[in-house]
């Protein structure tokens, strides 16, 4: 029995073909190409702050069909409103207040997750829940909780039926107890990851001296750990100075104005009284006191991350 081995070939293989070179013009037009979503992004946020910044010098109302410039009658329109300079207290206190409170909740928390057991992974793992509930979502549940009548609050605290959590007194701080709940997860998430970043080193060497958990915290874990908390105080704070949907939902800026920030009263001004350029005088003010803000607290994360590297000024 015979067998036909397989063809070998013999030839050598075909040479690659060389890559087409691409034209000139092609390739000067690509810097082009990739900038046009940024620039779509640019022109969608600047366009609709242009309008309003502009608005903020007319007498653009629904009452009035033919706007005109009026220059800074706004501005003194709202400087002279007791219930701006109101507005701008109840902004103040929030943002204070609730940044403090939740930076200071999570900086607690991460330290207690960063221990390691069982119950700080499941707690990690249970701790990001409040961020994926919108906040107008979690307006409406703290809403039910509140309720006097049928709250849970008051029946597990015992507080009976007549004990009002949106009342003038207590309405501010029950608001600012949605904002702490939502997002005091985020600083502690932040901070855990700062904490885990740090290098070991300096604590081993500090607990063979004999060193209490106290002292490493002060003297070596705060320093090191104080870009990441200012990175979150950043945010928080931010987003204090221009909170609205959970605040709107639980109490529509009131009872009276007790929880009338600068966005609800925007809002109210705009929407609701259909007086579109006291609103966008409100919004523009806004923007300057959150730009000039941020600035500053950039300017001192900046400094701190440096002091950090160990190339302090």
């Amino acid at each position: 029995m015979t067998t036909t081995a397989p063809p070998t070939s013999t030839g050598a293989a075909a040479p690659a073909r060389p890559p087409r070179p691409v034209p000139a013009w092609r390739r000067g037009l690509r810097p082009y190409l990739l900038s046009i979503p940024a620039v779509l992004v640019i022109v969608g946020i600047l366009y609709p702050f242009v309008i309003g910044a502009f608005y903020a010098f007319l007498n653009y109302a629904a009452v009035v069909p033919t706007p005109v410039f009026v220059g800074l009658d706004n501005f003194v329109t709202l400087f002279s409103n007791p219930a701006f300079w109101s507005s701008v207290r109840t902004t103040a206190v929030y943002a204070v207040v609730g940044t403090v409170v939740e930076t200071v909740l999570g900086i607690g928390i991460a330290l207690l997750l960063n221990r390691s057991s069982l119950v700080g992974r499941i707690f990690e793992r249970v701790l990001i829940l409040p961020l994926m509930i919108a906040p107008v979502i979690a307006g409406v549940i703290w809403g039910l909780m509140f309720n006097p009548q049928f709250g849970v609050l008051n029946h597990v605290l015992g507080l009976g039926s007549t004990f009002d959590w949106l009342s003038e007194d207590l309405a501010l701080w029950s608001v600012m107890l949605v904002d702490v709940w939502i997002f005091t997860p985020f600083v502690a998430i932040l901070v855990l990851a700062g904490i885990r970043s740090l290098p070991k080193e300096p604590f081993e060497a500090s607990a063979v001296d004999g060193a209490s958990w106290f002292y490493m915290f002060r003297r070596l874990m705060l320093p090191m750990l104080w870009p990441y908390i200012l990175v979150a105080v950043i945010f928080r704070f931010m987003d204090c100075l221009k909170i609205f949907d959970h605040v709107y939902v639980l109490t529509a800026g009131g009872p009276g104005d007790a929880t009338r920030t600068l966005q609800v009263a925007a809002y109210q001004d705009s929407i609701v009284n259909l007086n579109y350029s006291l609103g966008s005088t409100y919004m523009l003010l806004l923007w300057a006191i959150v730009f000039i803000t941020a600035r500053y607290l950039v300017s001192v994360l900046g400094k701190a991350q440096r002091r950090a590297a160990g190339s302090e000024e």
